[in-house]
């Protein structure tokens, strides 16, 4: 799999684990319409790379994202030429493999919601949250309320929203908004930690697990239950499940093969 051919947005893969990477320092990863389009090439690639299991979603600089480059908003001819845009949000929530936001300093207005749409959540503890459209005359279009809604409940989300005024690492670890806040330097090391975990188990199962969280959030709860009981029975079949019951009679490690 051959990463992107651009400074401003990388792909790597070691092992099981794509890691994505902003890189675009001096405008804090500010996102441009280029941007968007090799995010979805690199989304695009892992999904259809049967060795890459988790991705790794991280910024370089100060900044995981500062959202997208408000210079560039004036480039669009119309409104609804704005609004039929490349959404970046949306390629992110295209991606089936499990995937961990690593929130490495600012996450901004777009970049918020590009944490938010991928499945765990991880700070540095220097790093700020923020919707901070309304200060500039808008709001979010990438799914910011929709998500803080479910993720810290209507008034700490309206707060965000309302008053546009970012939250410490520690602040979202208490709303829940984040799952782990560690040292900067500690950060990336985390993040693969968890990879590492979620790698190592099977993946078609992970796959699925990540279907079923997002079907959680749509369905009535008996539906819910029933489309997971539909889930975990197509698991069961795979080969990799009954590799699964092997190991635990034999009392050895599973090896999985997305099977």
């Amino acid at each position: 799999m051959n990463a992107p051919d651009t400074r401003e947005l990388t792909l790597d893969v070691s092992g099981h684990v794509a890691t994505i990477t902003y890189n675009r320092p001096a405008k804090l990863n500010a996102m441009t319409p280029e941007m968007a389009r090799l995010l979805e090439e690199a989304v695009a690639a892992c999904n259809d790379a049967d060795d890459v299991r988790v991705v790794i979603l991280t910024g370089t600089g100060k900044a995981f994202c500062a959202g997208s480059d408000i210079a560039l908003l004036e480039t669009y001819e119309t409104p609804w030429a704005f609004r039929n845009r490349t959404e970046y949000c949306d390629i992110l929530r295209a991606l089936r493999k499990p995937s961990i936001a690593a929130i490495n300093g600012y996450a901004f207005g777009g970049g918020l919601e590009m944490a938010m749409s991928c499945d765990i959540r991880l700070a540095s503890d220097n790093a700020k949250l923020g919707a901070p459209e309304i200060k500039l005359g808008w709001i979010g279009g990438g799914g910011m309320t929709a998500h803080l809604a479910q993720s810290i409940g209507p008034s700490n989300a309206a707060l965000m929203v309302m008053t546009g005024e970012p939250v410490t690492a520690q602040q979202a670890l208490s709303w829940g908004l984040v799952s782990d806040v560690t040292a900067p330097e500690a950060l990336m090391d985390r993040a693969h930690e968890i990879a590492g975990q979620i790698a190592a188990r099977a993946p078609i199962a992970a796959e699925t697990a990540k279907a079923n969280l997002k079907a959680a959030f749509n369905m009535p709860l008996e539906q819910a239950v029933a489309y997971e009981r539909d889930l975990q029975t197509i698991c069961f079949a795979t080969e990799d499940a009954h590799e699964g019951r092997a190991a635990f009679a034999e009392k050895r490690a599973a090896t999985f093969a997305k099977r």
